[in-house]
């Protein structure tokens, strides 16, 4: 099931606060390069592009379809199809560089990280956001529902791409080991999703879904999703007017290297 900019920008305003709330943690330093690592649809990079007045910024994402509604969005941007880890620019030192809900899909962090700070002009920034939703109930009755239907076997390891993830301690040690100054924080939000238990649904076929969906054929992916619209619906109860609040909890930093 190939990434689509539709699906992912159906929740853009929710989609798009937490990267807000995260350049906000820059440091106050002239930035004349500023790359956006897994931009997708150009929502972030948009953000970035103001937040650095007068950088040269550009855009990575491996998916064609993000890419074609970035370039859409922001036609003076230079967007590159590349994967995180196959990235690897001009060649020139990067005073900002954006990782906004991306690093999750990519694996081993102990060598992307201070790949990405080596990266770095002196004095530059790795900015990061993840989400941190694996123990949350609308992930763990994903993984549930996968491991119960006749769908087990195809989906068994579907969730493996979400194992890259770590805990606050951990990336604190390897980015301030690495020589960076780290600035780490979490944050829950909490999105009212008009539309109940459906659109805590649709949130996620833009994002988590699509390893288990893309495993599954048509008939299966609509009763998988039935199931799973199911059990979130008795999960999260929605509000008299039909609201559901989704929390979702999200992991920040921001490592700059010394100047």
């Amino acid at each position: 099931m190939a990434w689509s900019a539709t699906q992912y920008t159906k929740f853009e305003d929710e989609r798009t606060r937490p990267v807000r709330d995260l350049l906000a943690q820059l440091p106050a330093a002239a930035v004349r390069v500023a790359v956006d690592l897994g931009c997708g649809p150009g929502n972030s990079t948009a953000l970035l592009r103001d937040r650095c007045p007068g950088a040269v910024v550009s855009g990575v994402d491996s998916s064609a379809d993000m890419l074609d509604a970035a370039r859409a969005r922001l036609p003076d941007v230079r967007f590159e199809v590349s994967d995180i880890t196959a990235w690897s620019g001009s060649g020139e030192p990067v005073d900002v560089i954006l990782a906004n809900a991306a690093l999750q899909w990519v694996p081993d962090h102990a060598t992307l990280l201070p790949a990405l700070l080596g990266r770095l002009a002196p004095g530059g920034s790795l900015a990061v956001q993840i989400p941190d939703n694996l123990a949350e109930p609308a992930h763990i009755l994903m993984r549930d529902v996968a491991e119960d239907g006749a769908w087990a076997a195809k989906l068994a390891g579907a969730a493996r791409s979400t194992d890259s993830r770590h805990s606050p301690d951990w990336y604190y040690r390897t980015l301030h080991g690495a020589g960076a100054a780290v600035n780490i924080w979490r944050t829950i939000y909490h999105h009212p999703l008009a539309g109940g238990a459906a659109a805590v649904v649709e949130w996620f076929k833009g994002s988590s879904l699509r390893p288990f969906l893309q495993r599954l054929d048509a008939a299966e992916q609509e009763a998988f999703l039935a199931r799973y619209q199911a059990c979130i619906a008795e999960a999260h109860p929605a509000q008299p007017d039909g609201t559901v609040l989704l929390p979702f909890p999200r992991l920040f930093f921001v490592a700059t290297t010394p100047g």
